[in-house]
């Protein structure tokens, strides 16, 4: 077998090398939905990237200064929560930056899976946030506070704008990449929090009932866990090389099963490269006469069309010639 996996080794990986350009001279790399697995390396995106982590660190800093005039733990909470989101910004950001460096010989798929590790860094951020957020309520439900209530709400009304606005610029990419499905998410939930806080000010100024300061945000840390638990499980599958949730396996493998000559498919990985590209390798066991590039590229592009994948490496064993297959009767 080693003598000649030697031998059609040459042809599987010329197959690859080429494999990335095919899609740009024939135009039809990406059909069925699989267009946007590039966004996040779209021009858009790196502005969508420093106009939101701008946005949002001024505003916190304007937030946080008004929680303690105001004395609204829901500000400080949510001004917190804001600040966790623009390190998870800064952190998703710099993975997609990191996405473009050029393939070393330490890391041959260059660092495409700084995007995996900053997905998972993001969620554990989040969780961190959440702690802080529901720590403090708890404390201020044992000890309620004087706070300002129409303060607490115009400012947070001008939350609302800034989240909305930068979750709106990432909202086109949310459906291809884990990453900027996060910052969507943060922004999202943002939202939804300064929109609670807004009616809790409105609330205490009409009732002076200084304990909904701290239950709405320890409501708003609920929601958020919620959200935070999808994209940690998705995460950490990620890192651990599982076949990425868009991809059926056993659909890949009929198909590569039903390419014409192969009588067995075996040895077939699949696993996520970085949040947005995703890597097969493949044993197809065919009958004798090499099946020729045509047949390596036809197959390619079948799995680029029908799956999003991008990096296919398949390697061709003859029946017959191959140890471990014995003589199989056709």
């Amino acid at each position: 077998m080693a003598g000649h996996s030697h031998h059609h080794g040459p042809h599987a990986h010329a197959a690859h090398d080429h494999a990335s350009d095919h899609g740009h001279h024939h135009g039809h790399g990406h059909g069925h939905g699989h267009g946007h697995s590039h966004a996040p390396t779209e021009p858009g995106f790196e502005r969508a990237f420093a106009i939101g982590i701008g946005l949002n660190l001024t505003f916190v800093i304007v937030e946080a200064g008004f929680g303690f005039v105001a004395h609204s733990v829901a500000l400080l909470a949510d001004a917190g929560h804001n600040l966790s989101d623009v390190l998870g910004l800064a952190v998703a950001w710099g993975a997609v930056a990191l996405t473009k460096k050029a393939p070393t010989k330490r890391f041959t798929y260059g660092l495409k899976a700084s995007t995996i590790l900053a997905a998972l860094t993001n969620a554990l951020l989040l969780l961190v946030a959440l702690g802080a957020i529901v720590l403090e309520s708890a404390q201020r439900l044992a000890t309620p506070a004087p706070v300002q209530g129409g303060l607490v709400s115009i400012v947070a009304a001008i939350g609302i704008a800034v989240n909305l606005l930068t979750a709106l610029m990432f909202a086109r990419g949310r459906k291809g990449d884990i990453n900027i499905r996060g910052a969507f998410l943060h922004m999202a939930g943002d939202a939804a929090v300064s929109a609670g806080v807004v009616i809790a000010g409105l609330v205490i100024l009409r009732t002076g009932n200084l304990w909904i300061d701290p239950v709405v945000s320890i409501g708003i840390a609920a929601l958020i866990f919620v959200q935070t638990w999808g994209l940690l499980r998705e995460s950490v599958e990620m890192s651990l090389g599982a076949v990425p949730r868009g991809i059926d396996y056993d659909k890949v493998w009929i198909e590569l099963r039903l390419l014409p000559g192969v009588s067995r498919v075996h040895h077939v990985h699949i696993w996520p490269m970085s949040t947005t590209e995703t890597v097969l390798t493949a044993h197809l066991v065919m009958p004798r006469g090499h099946p020729g590039d045509a047949f390596l590229e036809e197959a390619r592009d079948m799995l680029k069309d029908k799956f999003g994948i991008v990096h296919a490496t398949l390697q061709v064993e003859i029946i017959g010639e191959n140890c471990d297959e014995g003589r199989v009767p056709q």
